[in-house]
């Protein structure tokens, strides 16, 4: 199979995976709060990671100077991405989130405008500001509906969009430069060092550490976590990587798209969430947009990829 079916494949079981697991975690986080949800699925993830690691008897070698190479590119996925979006679902419904999230695209493009020196034409510029248009409305909605709760959770879930677009470009140049198991081991590490961290802290301020394995005594929040563990934190690490060494930042981000169509689709049927009338005119500009944005970029990638390229040689 070419490489680039491959991505492609990669990218659509990566968009599938997101998809749901905005679902799981919404069940997690019934029985457990957002920090020890983060610290219970990075914890699986990293297990799981270094048993793949024991049993394939790959070896991770990065050295100082690599590691601090590595930590904008962490800092921005698995950290603040996950940390706004678990956040963010304690305010929201999963559908609104996964509709939010579908502005990934548009932020990935004004990224690599900014970093790449990939700048959108004039056709590119209506469809993103159109995209724009729509996340303001669904701001605007929510505040006319007196759902100011509901408002800062779209906040979060947008902060978290902008984390991801960023880790597009990030990851991009580095995936050329390390093993995708590599980076997608090191990543997992420094989630769970970082969650776990953070959790423990709090829980040692709070005098409350007996209750930080509470959650694993209920089977749904068991199963939630070797889903968010196992599939959306590490194998969607590993994909959206393989992903990228491949395509171009702004190909790769159009899957958050499908990933929200599954999103909401799955929060309706299973956890019975209600879509307002507001929901479906926002996230139909929303994706009006992005396709527009993406299918007027023409051959755009092919100087994203020389910039990307440039910079490379830069660094170098």
């Amino acid at each position: 199979m070419p490489e680039h079916k491959k991505a492609y494949f990669a990218a659509i079981l990566y968009a599938i995976i997101i998809g749901f697991s905005f679902i799981f975690t919404k069940i997690s986080l019934m029985e457990a709060s957002p920090l020890d949800t983060l610290a219970h699925r990075f914890t699986m993830a990293f297990l799981i990671a270094i048993i793949f690691k024991l049993y394939r008897r790959t070896s991770v070698k990065m050295s100082a100077k690599d590691t601090l190479k590595t930590l904008p590119l962490v800092s921005l996925y698995p950290i603040l991405f996950f940390t706004f979006q678990v956040f963010g679902l304690v305010y929201t419904s999963s559908s609104e989130a996964g509709i939010i999230q579908a502005t990934i695209p548009i932020f990935t493009l004004l990224s690599a405008s900014l970093f790449l020196k990939e700048y959108a034409g004039k056709s590119q510029k209506f469809f993103l500001y159109l995209s724009v248009m729509g996340v303001i409305f669904i701001f605007v909605m929510n505040d006319l509906q007196l759902e100011a709760h509901s408002l800062k959770g779209t906040i979060l879930i947008l902060l978290s969009s902008i984390a991801a677009a960023l880790y597009n470009v990030v990851a991009r140049r580095l995936t050329k430069r390390y093993s995708l198991f590599t980076l997608t081991y090191v990543m997992t590490f420094y989630g769970f060092f970082a969650f776990n961290s953070m959790a423990i802290i709090n829980h040692i301020i709070n005098q409350s550490f007996s209750s930080f394995f509470l959650p694993y005594t209920s089977s749904a929040f068991l199963i939630s976590i070797i889903y968010l563990g196992a599939l959306s934190s590490l194998l969607t690490a590993f994909l959206s990587n393989y992903a990228l060494s491949v395509l171009p930042a702004s190909k790769m981000s159009v899957f958050s798209n499908l990933a929200t169509l599954i999103t909401v689709m799955a929060g309706v049927i299973f956890l019975h969430e209600s879509i307002h009338y507001y929901h479906v005119i926002g996230a139909m500009i929303i994706l009006v947009g992005v396709i527009g944005t993406n299918y007027f970029g023409g051959n755009r990638s092919k100087h994203i990829s020389k910039a990307i390229g440039d910079l490379k040689r830069e660094v170098k």
